[in-house]
């Protein structure tokens, strides 16, 4: 295993910090801190800098507030401040961990996402099942809570594996110990913001640790995960009743976190795979039916936000096409043309 010393300049050094600057303000300039910030920009990047290199840097509070995407999901929101040192260390570290990740892991990853998610899966069925000519199966699994359920101790344990760096520990100590969800004390404390850039790579970094077992231990040939979302496909069903045993003693004993047992069956995955917002039948894909209807409500949210005043004709004509593209990863087609002919209606109506 690969280890990595004195990475605490490369986060900290001045150019990583304007450069994360950069990164970060590329889509948020409109927001009223990030003007803020950039209001007194050189004195803020500099403080920072200086604070970094003392080890005074103090990681702020969260603002609080929930989204529905589709279920409600409570975002937790860093200062600017902390933000822009999120995007310098998720700059020097990305690169080190991704390396180690499996092929088949899609979460917050250059180069893969939902849709090339949507895609492993089904090679993974034409594989298994010879191109449709024999019965298969799908395991699908979920984590509960994922995100709140890290447990700081663990994350902290599997980062210094590689990061053989006081100062750098030092440092992924302020941002994992800023956030606590749930009850905690001093010796269990867990739970990662979703809002921080820095959580997805910890997410990935965290349950790379399940994704070894089940590929180097397991041996586990047709596996692909999603964040906690993940799917394994056999045609033997006894084999994948007999992975769960395994899968709940390593995610309980060694990541203290649990399967949701109301997302966690065995499928007869010829009647459809439901993986990533779609449906994977043999020959065709399919939009779920929660997908499809978040769309719609989406799509009608952003047309009364227009018809407001609030966005213009563009910024309108982007959500739709952005929904058409969602679509057009499945076969969709009448789909698409209720799409656009109710965004006419509701624009006319």
């Amino acid at each position: 295993m690969k280890i990595y010393k004195e990475l605490f300049n490369q986060i900290t050094s001045l150019e990583n910090i304007v450069t994360a600057w950069e990164e970060f303000r590329s889509d948020k300039g409109k927001k009223a801190d990030v003007q803020a910030f950039e209001f007194l920009l050189e004195q803020n990047l500099f403080s920072l800098h200086r604070d970094l290199l003392a080890k005074r840097y103090t990681h702020g509070p969260y603002k609080g507030f929930y989204i529905r995407d589709p279920k409600v999901r409570h975002i937790h929101k860093a200062m600017v401040r902390d933000r822009v040192l999120h995007h310098a260390v998720f700059r020097v570290l990305n690169p080190i961990f991704e390396q180690t990740f499996i092929a088949n892991s899609f979460s917050c990853r250059v180069g893969k996402g939902t849709h090339k998610g949507v895609l492993a899966a089904e090679s993974m069925i034409r594989k298994e099942s010879r191109n449709y000519t024999r019965p298969y199966f799908a395991l699908k699994c979920d984590v509960r809570k994922f995100f709140d359920s890290i447990d700081h101790e663990i994350l902290l344990a599997i980062l210094k594996k590689r990061i053989v760096d006081p100062d750098t520990m030092w440092l992924m100590e302020q941002i994992v110990r800023s956030f606590s969800a749930g009850q905690t004390t001093l010796f269990d404390c867990h739970g990662l913001p979703i809002g921080n850039l820095t959580s997805q790579l910890f997410a990935n970094v965290y349950m790379n640790e399940f994704d070894q077992f089940v590929k180097h231990d397991l041996k586990v040939k047709h596996y692909a995960r999603y964040t906690d979302d993940f799917v394994i496909i056999s045609t033997d069903e006894k084999y994948l009743e007999g992975l769960l045993g395994p899968f709940r003693k390593v995610i309980g004993d060694k990541l203290k976190l649990s399967l949701q047992p109301k997302k966690c069956a065995i499928l007869d995955a010829g009647q459809g795979v439901d993986f990533l917002g779609y449906v994977i039948l043999p020959h065709y894909r399919l939009l779920r039916s929660k997908t499809k209807h978040r769309i719609f409500r989406k799509l009608k949210y952003r047309v009364v936000q227009f018809r407001r005043g609030e966005i213009d004709e563009h910024s309108l004509s982007q959500s739709l096409q952005s929904y058409l593209g969602a679509l057009s990863h499945a076969h969709t087609y009448q789909l698409s043309q209720d799409l656009r002919n109710q965004c006419w209606y509701w624009i006319h109506e």
